[in-house]
């Protein structure tokens, strides 16, 4: 029978890219895990990896036993979890990662929170503006907001937040009247913000019909990546744009930024947990998940 020891090499040389990588990943010698590797296509009579000095590709062979590798030994982890659950506590470290702006804002208390159920659990959080790839980077759960590219990630919906189109009160002094903020042929005439994240995106008018607020105009004075430097030029008068509400409460709430367009709506926005396409989730990731769910403020 072929060991899952051998699995589990296979499978850290092809997230790791390389035998190095992945021995330094496993904690053993390169020598060992290439040993491993010729051992593992021996006993199975197949070729897995295509391997030259620079570089490793699967063989059609090694897609699809990756595939079955994977979901094995999740199946595997699992069932000692699972095994070892009437301890309750929750031992190992947990992976995740989400943007600065909503870990900030929302992610941190509810992973304190979490923490303090189960203080044998080492939790890494990493926060970046770009979606972390999380098969590679070896994260066990992503938080994830707005529209989700097609992937072979699985997906489940946490929570959903609002949407606020605003802009600086400086900025609007420059409308005729208070009225005229809320009247998308006098928004189109102030300088815009750039955000590709949020796209177009489309706008319900009181009577019902849609529009777009594009997110990303031609024409916008400035273009960022990220949700906090989009507020901070927003704040500064530089231009209209859309933020998430839960970013921009306390400056709604002070009068820093004003809504506009206030009688118009947008779709609002989802909350996903994605974390990577195998049987089952492991037990850490399920028990943060029912977590998130509850904890997590709308």
């Amino acid at each position: 029978m072929v060991s899952l020891d051998r699995f589990e090499t296979f499978k850290a040389i092809v997230d790791a890219g390389s035998l190095t990588a992945a021995a330094q990943r496993l904690g053993q010698s390169r020598a060992v895990v290439s040993f491993n590797l010729k051992r593992l296509e021996q006993e199975l009579g197949v070729t897995l990896l295509v391997r030259n000095t620079r570089s490793l590709a699967l063989t059609e062979a090694g897609e699809r036993f990756y595939q079955h590798c994977t979901a094995l030994l999740a199946t595997a982890e699992l069932a000692i979890e699972e095994a070892r659950s009437e301890q309750l506590q929750l031992r190992g470290t947990l992976r995740l990662t989400t943007t600065p702006e909503y870990a900030i804002a929302r992610v941190v208390p509810v992973l304190e929170s979490f923490r303090a159920l189960h203080p044998e659990l080492r939790l890494h959080l990493s926060t970046s503006p770009a979606p972390a790839d999380l098969i590679p980077e070896r994260f066990d759960l992503a938080i994830r907001l707005g529209r989700l590219q097609d992937s072979q990630l699985r997906a489940t919906l946490l929570d959903e937040h609002a949407l606020c189109a605003v802009a600086a009160p400086s900025l609007l002094s420059t409308l005729p009247d208070d009225a005229a903020r809320d009247d998308p042929d006098w928004v189109r005439t102030l300088p815009r913000l750039g955000y590709p994240r949020l796209a177009d995106l489309p706008l319900v008018a009181p009577d019902g019909s849609d529009q777009l607020f594009a997110c990303n105009p031609a024409h916008a004075v400035v273009t960022v990546d990220n949700a906090s430097t989009l507020r901070a030029f927003a704040l500064a008068g530089a231009g209209a744009t859309v933020l998430p509400q839960w970013l921009i409460d306390d400056d709604l709430a002070q009068g820093r930024l004003l809504p506009i367009l206030r009688r118009h709506r947008f779709p609002r926005q989802g909350v996903y947990a994605v974390f990577p396409n195998t049987a089952q989730p492991s037990r850490r990731v399920r028990l943060l998940l029912a977590h998130l769910r509850e904890h997590l403020p709308g």
